[in-house]
């Protein structure tokens, strides 16, 4: 007999409305053990600066998640036939401590790698990347990165403190954690301080993106050259849905102007079929801010498009995606 795999619940069994509050209406167990990939949250927002709410992120991704279906129409990807996967529910932070907190995840996230697993992480305030991306460090090396935000997230500090849901990539780099001609900064735009705020990066050797890049055309072409510049490197996809025009994702807490679409988020994650993918995060999805849900069915959709990309995945020849 072949290997048994978890099986999202159908919604012919049982009401889309109904059943366990998992990621896909998945199976759920304590630990990553015996699983190729796991869903887990990290219900905080105490690195936020602006408005707060991501610490009721996990709850209502998963909760919107029910929608979702285990086979892509689009790129005929079946993940569920041939990765082990479940919700391993949250990361029990310390929500009146955000120093312990980082040392927390790093912690989690080192048990989960150490059963093999691929975390895709429910986020939560973009704080989290950074002690994620430690423990990935200690397994993979440093690592390739694609990040999808409105945002550098590179500063040095805020109100004084180095850590803050606007410095991950700054500790990231300074605890080598990254390749820095293999990291990709997409769709970042607003109002700044000053160059530096995205020329620090382009000194590191990152690959800025801006939004305003962007507008108005498809970015399949940008991902075609972004595998390539990647290549067979362990690679790592951080997606802050304010990367998103607030048109399609007003549930956020740092909004900006003149993002990328929906399609064009499809289109970076589905890019990204055929790289050495070793984790993934969907952050800074702040439900109170956005009354229908959507903000965070997107964010369910992307979390579930991240899956579908990952190796052991085949996808279909001849369907949209990387040809």
């Amino acid at each position: 007999m072949g290997k048994s795999f978890n099986q999202p619940l159908g919604g012919n069994d049982m009401p889309r409305f109904g059943g366990p509050n998992t990621m896909m209406r998945l199976p759920t167990q304590a630990t990553a053990a015996g699983l190729d990939a796991c869903f887990v949250g990290i219900p905080m927002d105490i690195g936020t600066s602006n408005r707060p709410g991501t610490r009721l992120g996990p709850r209502q991704i998963r909760d919107e998640s029910r929608m979702l279906r285990p086979y892509s129409m689009a790129t005929g990807a079946a993940p569920f036939d041939h990765l082990q996967v479940a919700d391993i529910g949250d990361v029990p932070i310390n929500t009146f401590d955000l120093k312990k907190s980082v040392d927390i995840i790093t912690a989690h996230y080192r048990e989960i790698l150490a059963h093999g697993a691929v975390p895709l992480t429910l986020g939560g305030d973009h704080t989290l990347t950074w002690p994620i991306l430690r423990a990935i460090k200690e397994r993979h090396g440093p690592v390739a990165l694609i990040h999808v935000d409105a945002h550098a997230d590179i500063n040095d500090q805020m109100f004084g403190e180095t850590v803050a849901h606007g410095c991950p990539f700054r500790r990231a780099w300074e605890d080598g954690c990254l390749i820095n001609d293999k990291v990709f900064q997409i769709g970042l735009r607003g109002t700044g301080y000053g160059p530096d705020d995205f020329d620090w990066a382009r000194d590191k050797g990152w690959t800025v993106v801006q939004a305003e890049a962007c507008w108005h055309k498809s970015l399949a072409p940008l991902m075609h050259d972004i595998r390539a510049r990647i290549g067979a490197a362990p690679c790592y996809i951080s997606f802050d849905i304010d990367s998103l025009d607030p048109a399609y994702a007003p549930g956020t807490g740092t909004v900006e102007p003149g993002g990328l679409t929906t399609i064009q988020a499809l289109e970076i994650i589905r890019g990204s079929a055929g790289l050495n993918l070793i984790g993934g995060d969907l952050v800074e999805v702040s439900p109170l801010y956005d009354p229908s849900g959507n903000t965070a069915l997107i964010g369910a959709n992307l979390l579930y498009e991240m899956l579908c990309v990952l190796p052991g995945v085949p996808q279909r020849a001849g369907q949209a995606g990387p040809q």
